[in-house]
């Protein structure tokens, strides 16, 4: 054993405390660490099925057990739906709650797209011309599973109340596994919340309103699809539609549903998700779909290979770079007949390009001081260290585009009249 696992195996809580679970499950290294939490991978000693095991400090603070148990409750009214993380047994002690889950081995959504950074840029946009809706089909295949999901908590009453892509897991079959229901609540029929609560950038209006103001009615589930139009929005773009670095700007940007589509990213996206999107971040709650009307919206139900080609262009810019693409297609269409079998090989052999193009290396260029200093995120090393400390620093996922710049954190210069007192201390110490 490593010193660094010894190190590890202090951190765990008193066997003591808590022998059952011990005795059936072996907990092995750490997935993620919370305030008050750690997360780890467990292995049924039995069965050997691995599992991840949420251990949870109560000793504290008696309003965390409350939280907690009150999470387990509403994940028990839940249990069972193939889009929500499965709560597989819970153990509790004096200082400790062990919530033991299913293992989602492809992490959170957050995490897969700071990888391929967005969906429709890294998947089919820059290697191929062919596949011009797969980046919507990925988009409709995750967004349809946290409609779904949604539609099965809110069917029971409950209100999530921080839906995010950090709180959105992915299984080993890239299924959506939504998690985290440490805010959520059960709704009786007409009861409205007024604490606020969530992850800013997620932020319904009507949550702001109700701190803000005494006499506002509050809000209810709405405020869910509010998060799933965020979450949208920032699928497709690569950026939050009402981020700014100004917080306070930021929340009135969402109070007053202040967004645009006017980012070049969005030449290329069809009507048919902006749409949606629109629909989604509307600031009165009652004018907003509701998640039965979401997924009824046309988006979800479009055919990508047998598809009247003409909507679809007349649905996209003039200057979008995929019309001269659906002029070929469409003319290879009207020559061939159609073919079932000879689609479906096209489509998997076109994947299979995309993955391995997307597996090819190439060679790094070469950093000169003057081109760092001129354009330092041209580089993809320097790109990759911004991305990272971007992240750290806002707390989000932030693509440079209309008003942003994630190389502005290696921009700044110090200001004359600091350097010049800084100067003169040197010179006095001297």
């Amino acid at each position: 054993m490593t010193q660094d696992d010894n190190k590890d195996e202090d951190l765990l809580p008193d066997k003591d405390a808590a022998k059952e679970f011990y005795a059936k499950y072996e907990p092995k290294e750490v997935l993620g660490r919370g305030i008050s939490s750690t997360v780890r991978r467990c292995i049924e000693k039995e069965t050997g099925v691995e599992y991840a095991a949420k251990i949870i400090d109560v000793s504290s603070c008696a309003e965390i057990r409350d939280c907690t148990l009150e999470e387990v409750r509403i994940l028990r009214v839940v249990l069972g739906y193939p889009y929500i993380i499965q709560l597989y047994d819970v153990f509790e002690s004096e200082t400790f709650i062990f919530l033991v889950f299913e293992l989602c081995r492809n992490g959170e959504l957050f995490d897969y797209l700071t990888s391929v950074v967005t969906l429709s840029e890294k998947k089919t946009r820059q290697v191929t011309n062919f596949l011009i809706a797969i980046d919507e089909f990925i988009l409709l295949y995750i967004m349809r599973q946290i409609f779904e999901a949604l539609m099965h908590i809110h069917a029971h009453g409950i209100v999530h109340r921080d839906l995010k892509p950090e709180n959105i897991l992915l299984d080993d079959a890239m299924n959506v596994k939504i998690t985290d229901f440490g805010f959520a609540r059960i709704l009786q029929p007409g009861q409205f919340l007024t604490e606020l609560c969530g992850t800013p950038n997620y932020l319904a209006p009507e949550v702001l309103k109700a701190s803000m103001y005494e006499d506002a009615v509050g809000y209810s589930h709405a405020v869910d699809l509010w998060a799933c139009g965020v979450i949208m929005y920032t699928l497709l773009v690569g950026c939050p539609p009402f981020w700014h670095r100004k917080q306070m700007m930021m929340l009135r940007n969402i109070m007053e549903g202040n967004y645009t589509f006017e980012s070049p990213k969005w030449g290329d996206i069809t009507d048919s998700p902006k749409d949606l999107i629109r629909k989604l971040l509307i600031v009165e709650p009652k004018d907003r779909l509701t998640v039965n009307q979401a997924l009824e919206h046309p988006f979800f139900h479009v055919m990508l290979w047998d598809q009247e080609i003409t909507p679809l262009k007349k649905s996209l810019s003039v200057k979008s770079r995929k019309l001269v693409v659906i002029e070929e297609l469409a003319q290879a269409l009207r020559v061939r007949p159609f073919d079932a079998k000879k689609k479906f090989k096209f489509a998997i052999m076109c994947i299979r390009a995309v993955v391995r193009l997307g597996r090819l290396k190439f060679g790094p260029e070469t950093i000169t001081v003057e081109l760092s200093k001129s354009d330092p995120y041209r580089h993809k090393a320097l790109r990759t260290v911004i991305d990272a400390c971007a992240f750290h620093v806002y707390g989000h996922w932030v693509k440079k585009g209309e008003g942003q710049n994630r190389a502005a954190l290696f921009e700044n210069v110090p200001k004359v009249e600091l350097r010049h007192l800084y100067m003169s201390n040197i010179s006095s110490v001297s």
